[in-house]
């Protein structure tokens, strides 16, 4: 069986060797971290030396860097834990603004702490490309500025590429003294990402999706900023996420993040040459494909790099997934977090699509492995799928 062509690295991108090497390499080493003899400080310090790397690439102090078990965790730690925090000092402090775009990472805990722990959840509408007008998040905010708990504004979205003024978000949020968290999942290793620059006050990265190990995350946080911790146990990463640090996953996680942060220029430039490929390859086979979010006059400045998101009119997006899928070309219908759910994208409803529109849509995103050969693999397969796809529905 040949090799799949493999056009979902937005899910999740293979291992690449440095990591698979890092991890592995410590496997044979049986230790708790917060052991005290000689195996387990070996095992601790293999968990600080791979705290420092990562903090060292992404801009932050290793004190700031409280690792997870991945996004999904680090999201609900910081919007759960950020929100308990901030009401607990101030009980006004009820309100929670964040974009309708968001990854159901943040949205689900968002809409768990609306039914269970009395926050009040905005979603903020997104223009037809899916980005956030921070003028909209100002007037959400002066409306009550003192209600406001939490910002959460994703770096950029992980179903149509947006990226978002998180500059800008933060400039306003700053004004009234309000933290900002980001999900930087789909930033990081295509987007120079700088958690002390950015000024934001909550970082979410993973693992899995910069070529690291599934299971191994972080949320940067700031020292300063309180987090009421999900769970309690032997009071490890500051008090703020207890259990046992997996060590060799931490170790490979680093080392992702390290080979991602040191070629994100060069991987960007090569992701924006196949981008263009595909783009223009699809629609000269499909003309009637309707690319999402930004197009080639602002991609540059406003996309990731490796995101390609295409509506089909006239194709159930399940459907021609399978096509494509049947001769060996895997994609997404959107984020695999939601795989399975019959239902149309929350992004692409909030970017004004219609019910139709959203349901015949296909993500191709692209990473380390992609190659020309993929795009024109899709490319050479794409027309026969759409037409098979419109004659089923028929």
């Amino acid at each position: 069986m040949s090799t799949p062509v493999y056009l979902d690295h937005a899910a999740t991108t293979p291992m690449v060797p440095v990591a698979f090497e890092a991890m592995t390499g410590q496997l044979a080493h049986a230790a708790n971290p917060s052991s005290l003899h000689a195996s387990g400080r070996r095992a601790r310090r293999v968990v600080e030396e791979s705290r420092e790397t990562i903090a060292r690439s992404l801009g932050c102090r290793p004190g700031e860097v409280v690792l997870t078990s991945g996004g999904t965790e680090a999201d609900n730690l910081a919007v759960k834990g950020i929100y308990w925090a901030r009401r607990a000092e101030d009980p006004r402090r009820v309100r929670i603004l964040t974009t309708a775009v968001e990854h159901h990472a943040v949205l689900d805990p968002l809409d768990w702490l609306a039914e269970q722990g009395g926050a009040e959840v905005e979603l903020l509408p997104v223009d037809a490309d899916g980005r956030l007008d921070p003028g909209t998040l100002r007037a959400s905010i002066e409306r009550d500025p003192a209600s406001v708990a939490l910002v959460s504004v994703m770096w950029a979205n992980n179903e149509v590429g947006t990226r978002q003024p998180v500059t800008d978000v933060v400039a306003v949020a700053a004004e009234h003294r309000i933290p900002v968290h980001t999900d930087a999942v789909q930033a990081l290793g295509v987007l120079p990402v700088d958690f002390a620059r950015s000024g934001v006050d909550a970082m979410t990265v993973s693992g899995h999706k910069v070529g690291g190990p599934h299971g191994a995350g972080a949320l940067v946080v700031r020292r300063e900023v309180g987090v009421v911790p999900l769970v309690h146990g032997g009071g490890q990463e500051r008090d703020i996420r207890s259990g046992t640090l997996d060590a060799p996953a931490i170790a490979g996680f680093a080392a992702a993040v390290e080979l991602a942060v040191a070629r994100q220029g060069e991987h960007a430039a090569r992701m924006a040459g196949l981008r263009k490929r595909l783009v223009d390859g699809v629609l000269q086979v499909v003309p009637d494909a309707v690319l999402n979010g930004p197009g080639p006059d602002t991609w540059d400045a406003e996309r990731l790099p490796g995101n390609v998101h295409l509506s089909f009119p006239g194709c159930e997006g399940d459907s021609l997934l399978m096509l494509l899928d049947a001769r060996g070309i895997e994609c997404s219908t959107g984020s695999a977090c939601s795989a399975g759910v019959p239902q149309a994208s929350h992004v692409l409803l909030a970017m004004g699509r219609s019910d139709a529109a959203a349901r015949s849509s296909l993500r191709f995103s692209l990473g380390h492995t992609s190659t020309e050969a993929d795009v024109e693999a899709l490319v050479g397969a794409i027309g026969a799928c759409v037409e098979r796809a419109r004659g089923v529905r028929l």
